[in-house]
């Protein structure tokens, strides 16, 4: 599946929204997207999941890399709309507990 990603700029943050599979194919795109803004000194992203119903330990890469570069940078990043069965990716590997996470959807098409 593909993956798009779309940057929306709001107020004082930007908003990544980000739709389909993150794996080994489509998390290169994902980080080429996100890296460039979080590396920006002192700003402020929401990284929008509603329309992300998988994930793989690629896309995880993306957002450990983007935590390391956003404490170099002095930027900060959030996670919102996280679908449950990608919510539980984070949880499992503890990463739930590193980066915040807003708001996370329950329940889903199991």
């Amino acid at each position: 599946m593909n993956l798009s990603v779309n940057v929306q700029d709001g107020n004082n943050v930007k908003v990544l929204e980000v739709s389909g599979e993150i794996d080994a194919y489509t998390a290169p795109e994902l980080k080429k997207s996100f890296m460039p803004l979080i590396q920006e000194s002192g700003s402020e992203i929401e990284v929008d999941l509603e329309n992300v119903q998988y994930m793989d330990s690629t896309g995880l890469g993306v957002f450990v890399s983007a935590l390391k570069a956003s404490k170099e940078s002095g930027s900060h990043f959030t996670l919102k709309n996280v679908q449950e069965r990608v919510y539980r990716i984070f949880e499992i590997t503890g990463l739930n507990g590193v980066i915040e996470i807003k708001t996370a959807i329950r329940g889903g098409s199991e």
